[in-house]
């Protein structure tokens, strides 16, 4: 994760099933390819977000836009505003993030 990155506990254990959090992303940062044990559900509340999942095309999020991510897609993303982004992020099953390495 880019240095400055911050995630806040909203509701839940983030070892455990079933935790949110909100995600603080830097403006003008990447978040590095990247994939997840858990399916998220996420939810833009600030910023422009560029999201990109792997095979697939990107979509930029809004403020209010929705986006699934499914169980271990790798994906990456980029925080397009001049102000800092911030998500709402659902996890099923406990946080976690891997670094995908392109092949």
């Amino acid at each position: 994760m880019p240095k400055g990155c911050g995630i806040a506990v909203l509701h839940g254990d983030p070892a455990r099933n079933n935790a949110d959090v909100f995600l603080r992303v830097p403006a003008k940062s990447t978040i590095p390819m990247h994939t997840h044990t858990s399916a998220e559900r996420m939810v833009l509340v600030s910023g422009e977000l560029e999201l990109r999942y792997e095979g697939q095309k990107m979509q930029v999020l809004k403020p209010g836009s929705y986006a699934y991510g499914p169980p271990k897609m790798p994906h990456e993303a980029y925080c397009a505003s001049t102000a800092p982004c911030v998500l709402f992020i659902a996890f099923e099953l406990p946080v976690d993030a891997f670094p995908h390495v392109v092949k």
